[in-house]
């Protein structure tokens, strides 16, 4: 299955339907009065996360979504039939804008989330409904009213608890591939990964998801490269994994760069707590791992862990800090939570 996590999607509700204008016809019954029906309600469409998607791919072969029409009113005091809804079934994470692409409508993060994006026009009223004591054979009814035509754009981000950072070839993928059942493409040149991959991490029992996205390179908020696209797939990680290539002839200037896109990119995600490595230490001698490491802490602020992902060396560590980082954040969530909730005695 291909990924996509951009779509453009054009829906319309469906229209009501016209009430009757009608009249009892019987025989032996003089006046029998009105007696036409109200049209059917519109079809609405409606937005749903569902389970088992990870992609909008399949609003890549259908763009257009239209709900059914009410049916009209008819004689007997009928009422119209309603017109059938339609769901737009999306992957959990789904953000939904509007035509200008900036204006969130919905944020569909969870699995059941709902949201109603087009609300069926209401059926006519049919000459009964007109009826009264000074009107007693009324002969009007009421149109439907009209479906709602609009344009929506469908943006996936990925749900994560670790979101993996680095400069092209440090090492993000052979990290997927050896701590998980993902099988990201490796290989020795840059730009192997195109789009982001996500694969289930454990650790001491405990299972969390890591998302691996295309590597950032200098001008990324640009455009160069691949362009920062695809950071909105690590924005609603727990926390941040910094691959730092140890092969480097730079290594505080590569990690100076991705901070820098990170901060150019904007948002809350440049403050995201995160995990810095050192990577593919199996290459380097013990003096030079140690002199990276220090000139790293001097330039993050903050400890530096070491690690081979080919090696495997460090990785069980690498996996306990991010998992410490996760139970934080997942504490500092229930903590909000209790604290919005209505208070009960």
């Amino acid at each position: 299955m291909k990924f996509l996590d951009l779509a453009k999607v054009y829906i319309r509700s469906g229209s009501g339907g016209s009430g009757c204008v009608s009249f009892r016809r019987e025989k032996y019954i003089e006046y029998g009065g009105p007696d036409g029906g109200d049209g059917g309600n519109g079809g609405s469409v409606w937005a749903e996360a569902v389970e088992g998607l990870n992609t909008l791919i399949d609003f890549r072969y259908q763009q257009h979504f239209f709900a059914d029409n009410g049916r009209p009113g008819m004689g007997n005091q009928r009422t119209g039939a309603s017109g059938d809804d339609i769901v737009l079934r999306v992957a959990a994470g789904t953000e939904i804008l509007d035509e200008d692409q900036e204006t969130v409508l919905a944020d569909l993060v969870n699995v059941g989330d709902r949201v109603l994006l087009a609300k069926g026009g209401n059926g006519g009223f049919g000459n009964l409904h007109f009826k009264s004591s000074t009107n007693q054979a009324p002969r009007r009814a009421n149109p439907g009213q009209e479906g709602i035509d609009r344009t929506i754009w469908l943006r996936l981000k990925l749900i994560a608890d670790v979101g993996l950072l680095g400069l092209p070839n440090a090492g993000k993928s052979t990290f997927l591939s050896v701590t998980s059942n993902a099988r990201p493409k490796v290989a020795d040149y840059p730009f192997t990964t195109l789009h982001p991959n996500l694969g289930v991490v454990g650790v001491d029992g405990v299972e969390f998801v890591v998302a691996d996205i295309p590597g950032l390179i200098e001008g990324a908020s640009e455009g160069r490269g691949l362009g920062d696209l695809f950071l909105g797939h690590v924005e609603r990680c727990s926390v941040l994994l910094h691959l730092v290539d140890g092969t480097s002839d730079d290594v505080v200037a590569d990690y100076e760069t991705i901070i820098g896109e990170l901060e150019a990119y904007g948002g809350h995600l440049a403050d995201k707590p995160r995990v810095t490595v050192l990577n593919k230490i199996d290459t380097l001698p013990e003096e030079f791992q140690d002199e990276y490491v220090r000139e790293l802490e001097t330039a993050s602020g903050g400890p530096v862990l070491k690690m081979s992902g080919v090696s495997t060396e460090g990785v069980t560590d690498v996996l306990r800090a991010l998992r410490s980082h996760i139970d934080g954040e997942t504490l500092r969530r229930k903590q909000e939570l209790e604290e919005q909730a209505p208070w009960q005695p």
